[in-house]
């Protein structure tokens, strides 16, 4: 078993507390978003926020909520066939159902494990709470503190290794007094999943007839079934920002924390040959921003940022492999955010300067790298929108030892058809390179460059304005991108490919 730092999960409440203390008060939307005041380059609700506390981990769509936090807008003010109306603190009340196909549920290559479907249920609610009323404040300074629980039952029918219950809950603080804009966006999960993880091998023989290279598989496969299991994870993203005429500072500070909680077997010995080992990790970090406004809605930002990413290691009785790659880091950005008509934007780029302790196997401890993240939403019409968003960044691998640099691309294109009818395409890219290392062992060792390429498509009808039904269909292909791997390695098992089908139906009150 593990043991996991009690200092981490405070860090929220510690950020929390600091954003009540320093301002008195804050409030926040589903968005995530800053809200600044009308001086600065950013209108309330307009920019897309590049400090939104999610993940961009990629999920199997078979495990997403039935009662999404961002779904279909509708107009749920008059009371529907129960002839209850919500009250005014009740932001939101929703009950969802999803019936999924995964037909790859451990997007595995099928040359060694077989890939097995299974039919999925998922059962959520949505629960919002606006708290604006319960702080004492000046009139207007509390633009939004709202609390939203949304617990999600996912049931695997022929793979119940993988059921899960998820409990979310985020808060939303964001508010304005003068020149000055407060925000904090905390995002936190418990998942009640099996605290055993998949043993992604055939057999646990060591004869020739064994297999177990489904170790190997590509990195982006094990990332649905990771999510799926026990564990706790917070995220938050806090900001104060002051503005002038023709400049803003805006300290800021962000939190991913994750604690696995499964059990940790040494894999070099049957009958755990193939078990895939998780560590916890986490990576927080403070700083600030400088922006230069070049007009009322636009403005360059300079950024700095000092931050820790944390990987926990590996007892010797459980992996021989003492390596472990904890690092520090300080990063310039150097960005552009703004509004226009029909287009909102943010970007920040620059280099991130690492210190890996000694213990980290790569050639460089004491290395630079490139950080990047953009989000950008283009209006063609009221109807009619493109969003996009990017991300570069060197983080710890949650299979342990190693660092990889992560990068995301998304592409999603959203049509209102009609009052009722929507559609969405969209396409995404997720890659995983591991080669900035030096490890030849583990099930995720530095010779390694995976990707995932996903396609997926939805249509949202709004049966009236409580009732919203859903047909989506995503699909994913794994592929290796190293041509140069070794065959003890079996490149060709990290090829996989998973297509879920899902119909959906939520009701709102």
């Amino acid at each position: 078993m593990r043991t996991a730092s009690p200092i981490l999960p405070l860090i929220s409440f510690a950020a929390f507390a600091a954003v009540l203390v320093l301002t008195g008060v804050s409030r926040a939307d589903d968005s995530g978003a800053p809200v600044p005041p009308p001086s600065s380059p950013l209108p309330a609700g307009a920019v897309p926020a590049l400090t939104t506390p999610t993940r961009s981990t990629p999920l199997s769509a078979s495990q997403t909520s039935a009662t999404p936090i961002n779904g279909a807008e509708t107009d749920t003010r008059s009371a529907g066939f129960t002839g209850w109306a919500k009250p005014a603190w009740l932001t939101d009340l929703s009950f969802g159902i999803k019936e999924s196909y995964d037909d790859n549920v451990l997007r595995v290559s099928g040359k060694g494990l077989p890939a097995d479907s299974s039919s999925v249920d998922v059962l959520s609610l949505k629960l919002g709470l606006d708290l604006s009323s319960w702080l004492a404040a000046d009139p207007g300074t509390i633009q939004t503190f709202s609390l939203i629980y949304q617990p999600d039952r996912a049931i695997y029918n022929q793979a119940p290794s993988e059921n899960f219950t998820a409990h979310r809950l985020n808060t939303v603080l964001k508010g304005r007094s003068g020149n000055l804009t407060f925000s904090f966006d905390d995002a936190f999960l418990y998942n009640d999943g099996s605290k055993l993880a998949p043993t992604y091998a055939l057999n646990q023989l060591s004869n020739a007839d064994a297999n177990q290279n489904d170790k190997y598989r590509n990195s982006l496969a094990h990332a649905p079934a990771r999510e799926r299991r026990n564990q706790y994870q917070d995220r938050y993203a806090a900001l104060l920002q002051y503005d002038t005429k023709y400049l803003f500072f805006r300290p800021i500070s962000g939190l991913n924390y994750i604690n696995m909680d499964t059990y940790l077997f040494n894999t070099s010995l049957a009958p755990y040959k193939g078990y895939q080992d998780y560590v916890d990790r986490y990576d927080v970090n403070v700083g600030g921003d400088l922006g230069f406004k070049v007009s009322p809605t636009w403005a360059f930002t300079l950024g700095y940022r000092d931050g820790y990413q944390y990987q926990q290691q590996y007892s010797e009785t459980i992996n021989s492999d003492q390596h472990e790659s904890s690092n520090h880091y300080q990063r310039l950005l150097f960005g552009l955010e703004g509004k226009l008509s029909w287009l909102t934007l943010k970007l920040a780029a620059g280099p991130d300067f690492r210190d890996f302790n000694p213990n980290t196997p790569i050639n460089d401890l004491h290395t630079t790298r490139y950080y990047g993240e953009a989000a950008a939403t283009a209006n063609f019409s009221p109807s009619q929108s493109l969003t996009l968003n990017y991300k570069d960044y060197v983080f710890v691998s949650s299979t342990g030892l190693v660092p990889y640099e992560e990068y995301t691309y998304s592409l999603v294109y959203h049509w209102n058809m009609s009052r009722q009818l929507g559609i969405d395409l969209g396409a995404k890219l997720f890659e995983h390179n591991y080669t900035l290392g030096n490890d030849s062992t583990g099930s995720a060792p530095s010779l390694r460059l995976d990707f995932d390429y996903e396609a997926l498509g939805g249509i949202t009808y709004a049966i009236t304005p409580h009732l919203i039904a859903s047909l989506t269909y995503n699909y994913d292909e794994g592929r290796n991108g190293l041509g140069t791997l070794p065959a003890k390695y079996e490149p060709s098992y990290r090829d996989f490919e998973e297509g879920v089908f899902s119909a959906g139906l939520q009701y709102r009150f």
